[in-house]
């Protein structure tokens, strides 16, 4: 089949970006063709993929989502697709990868009253509805539990439309055989010693993740325990905020930020922990990444895949409603912990990556879009 997968970025260090690109390497080796459109397209292109990029002129984000959705149109009237697979919302999809939250959710539940007569609010609820409401016919894909409870109750999709995937870790983000070792070199790269406690924290768009409150963990620490701790925060951001943040707190020493990078199972392996306060995720792939690299978790509760933690027995969550306070003390608490919990820990963590699902979820994907073209199909003949 000729497949058309559609987003409105593709970087290389974005959850999104790295779940269509390992969803759309599953299509291409089942057999079918890729065709991407896409308004900017930054790193390596793969083999076979035909890559077309628009980016339309506009001064805001509805502006120039029309446009290229407009342009998007157009380009599959010249050049039909059997299944059209978006990784946004938005108007003409048969498949739609929910990476992003429920947006009426958010509209409804986090803004002020006034928002919801904003032209950007009609144009993302347009957008939403477009792909949920009963009477469309577009299939979800979710990753998110809550999500598809949250999509049903305020557009009442039938069930039969959405689908949800389990995870779909990487395997090279396992704990590899020589791990001792690599953690080891990459100690002494970075100036560790063996007393510091290397805290990791990991994911673009710094302040949805909760970098603010990482930051304040870290300066809430005892004056002796802060004093043999450091934060990695790795990211596709502008820091400048939080870098002067962690100036203002008196913390800045403590504190470095990295741009993306693709030697994460590196720094996984070489950290003592993980952190991940955020404030709005979907599901939080990072915590399994960790967690299947042997590594300790706290996270906040609002996280899709937070329950894992609890699950595996490999860390910690901060409950909702989120206080500051206790993310604090977990935080301490987890760090004065003895090296027998720590160990325990990462056996728990070791063992759990052994037994549960949560890698398939290219190959489940691929085969709803496989199976979604043929009914479509099936669908056209008299």
């Amino acid at each position: 089949m000729k497949l058309a997968f559609i987003l409105y970025k593709y970087f290389p260090f974005g959850g999104l970006q790295r779940d269509f690109l390992r969803i759309a390497k599953v299509c291409q080796q089942a057999g079918h063709s890729i065709t991407v459109y896409t308004m900017d397209w930054d790193g390596e292109r793969p083999d076979g993929f035909e890559i077309h990029t628009n980016r339309p002129f506009g001064m805001t984000s509805p502006t120039r989502n029309n446009r290229f959705q407009a342009w998007v149109k157009g380009q599959l009237k010249q050049n039909p697709a059997d299944v059209v697979v978006g990784f946004n919302k938005m108007p003409g999809l048969d498949v739609y990868y929910a990476a992003d939250t429920c947006f009426e959710h958010k509209a409804r539940t986090l803004r002020k009253d006034w928002y919801k007569h904003t032209r950007r609010y009609r144009h993302f609820s347009a957008y939403e509805r477009a792909v949920f409401e009963i009477g469309a016919e577009t299939v979800s894909l979710l990753i998110s539990e809550n999500e598809k409870t949250l999509f049903q109750k305020y557009y009442g999709t039938p069930e039969n439309r959405l689908h949800l995937l389990p995870p779909g870790i990487s395997r090279d983000r396992q704990r590899p055989d020589n791990a001792d070792e690599i953690r080891a070199q990459f100690r002494k790269e970075f100036h560790l010693k063996d007393d510091e406690n290397l805290i990791l924290m990991v994911g673009s768009g710094f302040r949805t993740k909760g970098v603010d409150r990482a930051l304040l963990a870290i300066k809430g620490l005892p004056d002796t325990l802060r004093s043999k701790t450091r934060l990695f925060l790795i990211g596709q951001d502008d820091p400048r905020r939080f870098q002067a943040q962690a100036k203002t707190l008196g913390i800045s020493d403590h504190i470095t930020f990295f741009q993306g990078r693709d030697d994460i199972p590196r720094f996984l392996v070489g950290a003592d922990m993980l952190i991940h306060p955020a404030y709005n995720e979907n599901t939080g792939t990072v915590l399994l990444e960790a967690l299947v690299a042997g590594l300790p978790v706290l996270c906040t509760a609002v996280c899709g895949y937070a329950h894992y933690i609890l699950d595996a027995q490999a860390g910690d969550v901060v409950p909702s409603p989120f206080q500051q306070d206790d993310l604090n003390q977990r935080l301490t608490t987890m760090l004065n912990t003895d090296p027998a919990q720590r160990q325990q820990w990462q056996t728990n963590a070791l063992a759990f990556a052994q037994t549960a699902d949560i890698y398939s979820l290219p190959q489940r994907a691929a085969d709803i879009i496989e199976s979604t073209g043929k009914m479509m199909k099936d669908r056209e003949l008299p």
